[in-house]
């Protein structure tokens, strides 16, 4: 068993028990949903001119890292039609009779929200596929050489796909969808907004400099802003009085161990046994993982993207590498050959 926690404060997938939380503060409309400016603009496109026609908008498909926002533009779009939005996920349509149920108790111009679309079992899938063209599935009554194919018609709908790993969706599938947004990663300058919203929504005292702190060491993403956010005001009110000045949020982080560039401690932990059992690398991801007792999957779902980004960590043919910004994160002086030339300077910043 790991000693690191997937669901700590810098990860980006969301727990069972801030879901609540994570719906207070999700915007509802598209006036106030921050950042992501061209998929905005695209949608706002797409669905005003649908509404102009008065047909349902083409299916979305929404990729990106987790954390970005894309269940909250699914809502969204469903506000902005005045539609009923109905939620599953794809490793729960296990069976095309799952799906099946589902879209044939869809009002006309519901929408339909997928999350983890790539994931969703091959009968379903391909059963999807008239249902997102023909607005029909073919249900099979019977087995074996007798059974039967009855078609039966649904009421037109939108289809919402969200997906972290949009390059694991089949050709047919994404095809299917009329658009496509892949989500980008925030500037610290968006995520100081969506901690002022959360901040104002949770009743928080938070200044400039306490938000900018924060935004700092979030990675990018609102998702671990607003974790961050809530642990500091944790702190605040404990340590000091409420208000999260910039030396109270760093006093917070370090609790937390949170460090200036956003690294928690299974990213140092990965860091470190690159550059020190390993020498900088190249070294495979199994091996890696070994390292710091964590599975693969873990480490490159979870600790490489931020790594890469971060101008930490480089994918090569032979294995991973510690660049020389990783080195001096770590206290080290670089070896000739480790890739970059400057330390890191925190992302963002």
């Amino acid at each position: 068993m790991s000693e690191f926690d997937e669901h700590g404060p810098l990860s980006a997938l969301a727990e069972p028990t801030e879901r609540d939380v994570e719906a207070t503060l999700r915007p509802s409309r598209m006036s106030e949903f921050v950042g992501q400016p061209r998929v905005r603009e695209q949608l706002e496109l797409v669905l005003r001119s649908a509404q102009m026609r008065g047909q349902p908008p083409d299916h979305v498909l929404l990729s990106g890292p987790p954390g970005l926002g894309k269940t909250s533009l699914s809502m969204i779009i469903a506000a902005e039609l005045g539609a009923a939005v109905r939620i599953t996920s794809g490793p729960a349509l296990e069976r095309a009779g799952d799906l099946a149920a589902m879209l044939s108790n869809l009002v006309e111009g519901d929408v339909l929200f997928i999350d983890e679309i790539h994931r969703i079992a091959r009968p379903a899938e391909e059963m999807l596929y008239l249902a997102m063209e023909d607005f029909r599935v073919d249900v099979v009554v019977g087995k074996g050489p007798g059974a039967t194919s009855i078609p039966l018609e649904i009421a037109p709908f939108t289809l919402v796909g969200a997906t972290t790993r949009s390059g694991s969706l089949t050709g047919p599938l994404r095809d299917r969808f009329g658009f496509t947004g892949h989500m980008e990663f925030y500037s610290p300058a968006e995520l100081e907004q969506v901690l002022h919203r959360s901040a104002s929504i949770l009743g928080i005292d938070l200044p400039g400099d306490g938000a900018a702190e924060i935004a700092g060491r979030s990675r990018g993403t609102p998702r671990i802003a607003n974790r961050l956010l809530r642990r500091v005001r944790d702190y605040a009110e404990v340590r000091a009085g409420g208000v999260i000045s910039t030396e109270v949020a760093r006093a917070a982080l370090a609790v937390y161990d949170v460090d200036d560039l956003g690294l928690d401690r299974l990213d140092r932990a990965v860091l470190n046994a690159l550059v020190k059992s390993f020498h900088g690398g190249p070294v495979g991801v199994t091996t890696l993982a070994v390292a710091v007792g964590e599975e693969p999957t873990t480490v490159e779902e979870v600790c490489e993207p931020f790594l890469v980004r971060a101008g930490l960590l480089a994918r090569t043919p032979r294995g991973r590498v510690a660049t020389a910004a990783a080195w001096y994160h770590m206290g080290l002086t670089p070896p000739p050959e480790a890739p970059g030339e400057a330390p890191a300077t925190g992302y963002g910043r």
